[in-house]
């Protein structure tokens, strides 16, 4: 090894160490965690869809392109997220795929003052289609933005792109736990602006003469090594464990449940008491997350009365929930069933490995 690649090498051991300190302001880059889909194709409808943990996509019309975490990655990755156009429009007002900062992790990019610091956007990249494509950051009012492009050179081949975004010195960017920073990926639209790589006072993501993805019947584009880091230097990406993202993930999302495994199709997930024949209070505890979560329930349950060992299957629904941001309790009725107050009751999934409680503190 000659004594520049040896250095080279000394500077990239360096980088990726605890000397480096933790660089990659996005959550889950690698597209690893997907706790809703488990790796399952999603359409994505004009309403917020998650491809992947921190990753969602979002348009302005009704078509229907697909998401899905798939294996096809780059050398030193595992994972990438796939989006396939399953119709062909040229009628959106807007297609992309987002991830949404919190304001508490960005505050030490200083933007909005006049020590705003640039960030530099590295990723990896591979399309059926070729050509100018957009990418941008915007603040969470959605009235400072910064459009900026890449290319794709060849069809069907990852290429690993970066973009440095020079600091905004005014707007208003919060710093708390509501949307600090948009990174926004958008595939579609039927404008475009022509004020690239500067900040201006608006909302715009696209830029003029980018490649209209909704028009081309079929396309795919697949993205994966997603990083983005203060500074006009792209570094090796920052690969963190699976533990450590997943729980970067479950800040935002969390799914009780879900895994299959011995015993899992009848699996407890929670524990508390009968109020009365029709009605449970249980009590939940999770990591702790970004605001007090919203519940949904997926699958099928059952309460089970501990006192009685009787089962209770029929319509079990969620009917209240009170939550922190790390416990609470939640109400479930059912059908009629003998009950006494203050029986110990749980809940299991009723012969299903996939049923789940589904906590959502999304931005």
């Amino acid at each position: 090894m000659t004594k520049a690649a040896e250095l080279a090498k000394m500077g990239e051991v360096l980088t990726n160490s605890q000397i480096g300190g933790r660089r990659n302001l996005i959550i889950n880059g690698a597209m690893q965690v997907d706790q809703r889909n488990s790796g399952s194709s999603v359409n994505l409808a004009n309403a917020k869809v998650y491809a992947v943990d921190r990753f969602y996509w979002i348009e302005s019309s009704s078509e229907t392109p697909t998401g899905q975490r798939v294996t096809d990655a780059p050398n030193g990755f595992t994972h990438s997220v796939k989006i396939t156009n399953t119709s062909t429009t040229t009628t959106p007002s807007y297609t992309q795929l987002v991830q949404s900062i919190e304001g508490n992790n960005v505050s030490q990019l200083y933007f909005g003052n006049s020590s705003a610091e640039s960030v530099t956007l590295s990723f990896y990249v591979k399309s059926s289609l070729t050509g100018q494509f957009s990418a941008s950051l915007r603040n969470g009012a959605s009235n400072r933005s910064n459009v900026s492009t890449y290319t794709i050179n060849s069809a069907n081949t990852w290429e690993r792109k970066t973009i440095t975004f020079v600091g905004d010195t005014t707007g208003t960017w919060t710093t708390d736990t509501s949307v600090g920073l948009d990174l926004i990926f958008r595939l579609d639209d039927t404008g475009g602006t022509s004020s690239l790589n500067q900040w201006t006072a608006t909302g715009d993501a696209f830029a003029s003469g980018s490649v209209r993805f909704m028009g081309n019947a079929s396309a795919t584009w697949q993205i994966t090594g997603v990083q983005m880091e203060i500074g006009e230097q792209a570094t090796p990406f920052e690969h963190r464990s699976f533990g450590e993202e997943l729980a970067l993930c479950q800040r935002y999302f969390q799914k009780v449940g879900g895994q299959s495994g011995v015993g899992s199709a009848y699996a407890g997930l929670g524990l508390g008491h009968m109020f009365n024949n029709t009605t449970a209070f249980l009590r939940g505890n999770w990591n702790d997350m970004r605001s007090a979560p919203s519940m949904s329930l997926s699958g099928a349950f059952r309460v089970v009365n501990m006192v009685t060992d009787t089962n209770h299957t029929s319509s079990v629904a969620l009917a209240q929930s009170e939550f922190g941001t790390n416990s609470g309790y939640y109400k479930l009725t059912f059908g009629s069933a003998s009950a006494t107050r203050g029986d110990g009751c749980r809940l299991d999934r009723n012969n299903d490995n996939t049923a789940a409680l589904l906590l959502d503190s999304e931005l």
